[in-house]
């Protein structure tokens, strides 16, 4: 386990209680619900606890904390629902841009409705032709005057629709390519700004995840972050420290089920004796733990390396989210095959862990996308050493 301080472990506590109070008596409703509710009661006991404004420096209403901070909250949140905890951990991603590079003003205006909760965030990168590939962004911004005018769709937006705050990149100079692009603050209600659908989902079913469509909206020009052909490096650096929050996302899927597994084996039976008497099914569930262990010291490293003031993390902020969403997809499938039937009926929470966790192996950045990360970074460090 990690060494965490004692105001870490005071947040930790805070957030496992509200997972274990608050979030698992309506994990299944917002799983199965038709109706598009968004966890609202989340957000609020969330709030009460002051833990949106973590990973916040004290100077705009935060608690001064870090990545490390973000990973605990988030980890903490996902052992009961990968979905629900997403209203905090996608806010933590729409924040980043601001937190990385918006100046004094942006971050006194931005920061401080994020860390009292008073707003949700989003990060808006995702369009039809640009996922993984950053480089494809789309969304044009055009400058006038004063004001950036905004056309384009962008697609997957987590939290969308229910944040009021959004980071944004739009292409400002398309004759430069990735260089060309631009990140830009815009707010809900701003004319020209709208949603589309809301997506139905295979899993993180308790998160809102839609369109946002920009027909001719006018952004102010004081809501670039950073400056003109900047956005591609905002994006990438957000990734960087962004990273370590879906790797605890995807630990804790797979801690919680698990540890849910764990229970119903000595519970169920099978020819007269627990499941978990059977030692072809302990060594599975020893490599779990194994496995989720080293997930788990890998991600609280990097989030301290982060916090530390390290630049040079795109690498090691990869491994973590490749292999901890690795690991949660192959513990959560294997837990199903284990309890079969059982595993497989929406009567327990394991099928629905499977679901949640798939999300992890794709979502900023896809696991290849990791890979050609990590295995690019390791070239370059060779050839450095020549």
């Amino acid at each position: 386990m990690p060494q965490f301080t004692e105001k870490q472990k005071a947040i930790q506590e805070k957030s496992r209680r509200i997972a274990e109070e608050v979030i698992t008596p309506i994990r299944e409703y917002y799983d199965r619900h038709e109706t598009g509710e968004f966890p609202w009661e989340i957000v609020e006991a969330l709030r009460d606890e002051n833990l949106f404004g973590v990973y916040i420096p004290e100077e705009y209403g935060g608690y001064g904390g870090g990545i490390t901070e973000m990973a605990i909250v988030t980890e903490e949140l996902s052992r009961v629902c990968g979905g629900i905890a997403l209203a905090f951990a996608a806010t933590g991603l729409g924040a980043m841009p601001i937190l990385l590079y918006g100046n004094e003003e942006q971050k006194k205006k931005y920061l401080s409705r994020v860390a009292k909760a008073e707003s949700l965030a989003a990060f808006a990168l995702t369009e039809p032709e640009a996922g993984s590939d950053a480089g494809g962004v789309r969304t044009r911004a055009v400058k006038d005057g004063d004001h950036y005018i905004l056309n384009g769709t962008k697609q997957w937006i987590t939290n969308g629709g229910e944040a009021k705050i959004y980071s944004l990149i739009a292409v400002t100079d398309p004759t430069r390519g990735p260089r060309g692009s631009s990140a830009f603050i815009v707010e809900d209600g701003t004319p020209g700004f709208s949603y589309g659908k809301k997506e139905d989902k295979m899993g993180i079913r308790g998160s809102a995840t839609r369109e946002l469509i920009f027909e001719d909206c006018r952004v102010p020009a004081e809501n670039l972050l950073g400056r003109e052909g900047l956005g591609f490096v905002v994006a990438m650096k957000t990734f960087d420290m962004s990273r370590p929050g879906v790797a605890s996302q995807a630990l804790g899927i797979a801690q919680g089920a698990l540890d849910a597994a764990i229970k119903f084996a000595h519970e169920k039976t099978r020819a007269g004796k627990p499941i978990m008497a059977n030692q072809g099914i302990e060594f599975m569930f020893a490599d779990m733990a194994t496995k989720i262990e080293a997930a788990r010291a890998l991600i609280y490293d990097i989030a301290a390396q982060v916090d530390a003031g390290e630049k040079n993390i795109s690498k090691i902020s990869a491994m973590a989210k490749a292999f901890a969403s690795d690991v949660a997809m192959e513990v959560t499938s294997n837990i199903v095959e284990i309890f079969g039937g059982d595993g497989y009926d929406r009567r327990y929470p394991f099928e629905k862990m499977m679901r949640d966790a798939k999300i992890t192996q794709i979502y900023e950045g896809t696991n290849q996308i990791q890979r050609v990360v990590i295995g690019t970074a390791l070239i370059r460090e060779a050839a450095k050493k020549k």
